[in-house]
């Protein structure tokens, strides 16, 4: 049955014709899809160059393995960005640092920022080159370069965005994404702990998993307070993602086995997910401590975007905990002392901060309020101002905790069904 190259369900349409040795029943397969097709490849010049090339040399077929193409494209995508970032980044505008940080947050002063822009840019005909890509994927990708090019103009910009103007450009590319990302799954979600699969309809999924990609960009965006931190935290997760797409949810053995829905789709976004983790590997070589450039918010948003998109495509909302804990925490955990105080506040507490408070109030201060207003949020912040842990103390220190908590919460949410 022919589908035009497309892999996704079809309606099946029979028809009688007569050929000279009688009478026979003709089926015509025409694809639901639509222009929204999940599975139809429209680029990854390597993929589709790989028939041709094989009947030049036999190995060439390789081309056309997910696996090489995930290695080759992390391995260019890494070597290009060493390469070419310090011969870009002259022409990126230069850090003011943060006077409220006091010593640390001056320490930037003068360096490239914004250097996200030219990682992605240099990532992006790689991945044009490697990346097996459909329309919802392309769709995702356009959406991750204007989230890219927002955070660049904030971070070029002499005086930066308001929290308004930043938010609602956030959420409408979020939304964006939300989109996409439901049109390649068909709005079908596995939850863990329980078997089974659900059909959610784009009304409901769009605004929810948009929500949950604002919160994980944010999050993220938080995060890059510490040379190499969020670089480094989102890196490991999206290799750990690109794994467990690839060897889960992409390879039916192993999805049957866990009793989770398969997506042979999945192994295209894995090459993805490991030509744009080579890349900002390559960043990480210039960004460890003392870093000589800085990603900014065009980096922090597009690689915050990527993660969150990876994880709605495993089907499974709630890995998010699994593969990003320590980014939740360390960036989003300030979400949920406002909220808490927000609270508290509804409540007719006193929720002031201490250093508007008179002695005696400070004693007589409910101990729910204080311990909330106790812990500085990002939370790598408290460990340097409280715990007194150095920059290298705390990257080290939180990518040990995310490496020992991903594979734990995995397979809670996963073994146990």
């Amino acid at each position: 049955l022919g589908t035009s190259g497309c892999d996704c369900p079809s309606r099946i349409e029979f028809d009688k014709k007569r050929f000279p040795d009688g009478s026979q029943l003709v089926a015509t397969a025409t694809p639901r899809c639509g222009i929204l097709c999940r599975s139809k490849e429209i680029s990854a010049m390597l993929y589709h160059l790989a028939p041709y090339l094989e009947t030049v040399w036999g190995p060439f077929r390789l081309l056309r393995s997910h696996v090489l193409l995930a290695a080759a494209g992390t391995l260019l995508a890494a070597f290009a960005v060493v390469f070419l970032l310090p011969r870009l980044w002259r022409f990126s505008p230069h850090d003011h640092g943060k006077a409220i940080l006091g010593r640390d947050g001056m320490a930037s002063v003068g360096k490239p920022t914004g250097t996200g822009l030219w990682v992605t840019l240099i990532l992006l005909p790689i991945v044009l080159l490697v990346v097996p890509l459909s329309v919802p994927a392309l769709g995702m990708i356009f959406c991750l370069y204007v989230a890219m090019a927002f955070g660049y103009l904030d971070d070029r910009a002499a005086v930066p965005w308001g929290q308004l103007r930043k938010g609602l450009l956030d959420a409408v590319v979020c939304l964006g994404v939300a989109l996409f990302v439901w049109a390649a799954l068909e709005g079908r979600v596995w939850l863990p702990f329980v078997k089974g699969e659900w059909t959610i309809p784009w009304w409901a999924y769009v605004p929810t998993m948009g929500f949950l990609l604002f919160v994980v960009m944010n999050a993220t965006n938080c995060s890059d307070g510490v040379d190499g931190l969020a670089g480094s935290l989102t890196v490991i997760s999206l290799v750990a993602l690109a794994v467990f797409l690839y060897g889960l949810i992409g390879y039916r053995p192993m999805a049957d086995y866990l009793l989770v829905p398969h997506n042979y789709l999945a192994v295209r976004w894995s090459v993805l997910l490991m030509t744009v983790s080579g890349g900002f590997a390559g960043y990480l070589w210039w960004n460890a401590e003392p870093s000589k450039a800085l990603m900014g918010d065009a980096g922090s948003r597009f690689l915050g975007l990527l993660l969150g998109a990876g994880v709605l495509v495993t089907g499974n909302p709630l890995l998010l905990f699994a593969f990003a804990p320590v980014v939740l925490v360390n960036g989003g955990g300030g979400l949920v002392k406002i909220l808490l105080l927000r609270f508290f506040r509804k409540c007719g507490l006193d929720v002031r901060p201490p250093s508007m408070l008179e002695p005696e109030e400070r004693a007589r201060r409910n101990p729910l309020v204080k311990a909330v207003q106790s812990i500085r949020f990002p939370l790598h912040d408290h460990c340097k101002k409280e715990l007194k842990w150095s920059n290298a103390q705390v990257l080290m220190r939180f990518v040990l905790v995310q490496a020992f908590l991903m594979p734990i919460i995995l397979i809670l949410l996963v073994k146990i069904r």
